[in-house]
């Protein structure tokens, strides 16, 4: 006989028990000690950085936009499979148990990056307004837990709609709503505007409510498409620590990146995969992304800390992190059998990747320095290019060196 819970908790389970083996391969010594140093940092200098918070920085909109972005992004999570549509199809006038505990689990996990982000800002609002009373805090939690299960009703009944379009333009409604009352709310003196915003929030889903429950069924094929790119979105992530089986790799086209990168490459046997690399660096949905927002992240610690010799330890810790995560280049085509039919030896890929690894850390290493250069002096630009190639030639040529030579026999 059919029973809901237990297929949920036999879901959840394994789901679980999936994300915690990969979570264990990410968080492995060498990001647990960058994570480390990153938080201790960051916190000294968020207190510094307070000490001295300008009298008319905007506060109250930058809590607004950024709780605001955590609590509209409100996905359910289903834990769906593909093959549900024909196995689970018959059984969904049973499945409402099934939806309420995805519903609620959605919600606590959430929730945990929504209190994260409300427990950074908390001590910019604290500064902002000492003059206010501690309660006021409490009261913004209650707000954000409200707007949390709102935008998630929101998400959930939305799925029914097929239009993409009007899927688009909800969240950006319900993004400036939310940014709206809470900045409102923050400011203080605007409590005739955070009713107002309520009442049209209230209003809002009060008609989306009464518009999807005459929609009967569920989106089961949404549902399964939204819950696949959440996976593939975690694989991703892992999939630069490890191997990934599951893990669909997408190409993008990128052709006027594809040309400038591989425009210097000779043409020979043994710049096979160099070729390869280059290619795989610009086209693949997991690289590119990863190395510019890593050079972003970079940029504003170079602008936000004061003190240079901090600024050359974060810029060489995301030097850092951009050469370890490209490591699993060497993995990317490992499932392709053709890449054993290129008559060329294991030392000269290897060595392909050590060239392309410190190629692209160089490169990083020298827009780094050119920030430097802004955000303190030409010393500083100097010196980080001197530590930064300095850096990049002991990390390719010893420890992605060792790193390759085990995976010999790959």
């Amino acid at each position: 006989m059919f029973n809901a819970k237990e297929l949920w908790k036999k879901r959840l389970g394994a789901h679980l028990k999936e994300t915690g083996r990969y979570m264990r391969l990410i968080f492995n010594d060498h990001l647990a000690f960058a994570l480390l140093f990153f938080i201790a940092a960051f916190a000294y200098f968020y207190q510094q950085w307070l000490e001295n918070l300008p009298e008319n920085f905007p506060v109250a909109w930058i809590m607004g936009i950024v709780l605001g972005l955590l609590v509209t992004h409100s996905p359910v999570r289903t834990l769906l499979q593909e093959a549900d549509t024909v196995f689970l199809l018959p059984a969904e006038h049973k499945m409402g148990s099934y939806f309420r505990m995805a519903f609620w689990y959605s919600f606590f996990t959430q929730l945990y990056s929504l209190a994260l982000g409300y427990a950074a800002l908390s001590p910019l609002y604290l500064t902002a307004y000492s003059g206010r009373g501690g309660e006021w805090l409490i009261y913004l939690a209650v707000i954000l837990i409200i707007l949390k299960v709102w935008n998630l009703l929101l998400g959930w009944w939305l799925l029914k709609e097929r239009d993409v379009q009007y899927r688009w333009m909800d969240t950006i409604l319900r993004t400036v709503l939310n940014i709206l009352i809470v900045c409102f709310f923050i400011q203080g003196d605007a409590i005739l505007y955070v009713s107002m915003m309520t009442i049209i929030f209230t209003g809002y889903f009060l008609w989306l409510y009464q518009v999807y429950r005459k929609k009967q069924g569920v989106a089961w094929d949404l549902l399964i498409e939204k819950e696949e790119a959440s996976m593939q979105s975690f694989y991703r992530i892992a999939n630069m620590f490890t191997d990934v089986p599951h893990l669909k790799k997408k190409a993008k086209k990128r052709h006027a990146l594809v040309r400038m990168l591989i425009q210097p490459v000779p043409f020979g046997q043994r710049q096979t995969f160099t070729y390869l690399y280059r290619i795989t660096f610009v086209r693949s949905s997991d690289y590119l992304g990863m190395y510019v927002r890593l050079l972003f992240i970079a940029a504003f610690f170079i602008f936000w800390i004061p003190i240079i010799w901090f600024k050359l330890v974060f810029a060489l810790l995301f030097i850092y992190l951009s050469g370890f995560q490209l490591i699993t280049l060497w993995n990317h085509h490992k499932t392709i059998d053709w890449l054993d039919l290129y008559p060329i030896p294991k030392e000269v890929r290897k060595r392909s990747l050590q060239q392309f690894l410190r190629f692209v850390m160089l490169i990083k290493t020298f827009i780094l320095g050119f920030l430097m250069l802004g955000a303190a002096s030409w010393q500083g630009m100097v010196l980080l290019w001197a530590l930064g190639g300095l850096f990049t030639l002991v990390f390719v040529n010893t420890y992605v060196k060792s790193r390759l030579e085990r995976k010999r026999t790959i």
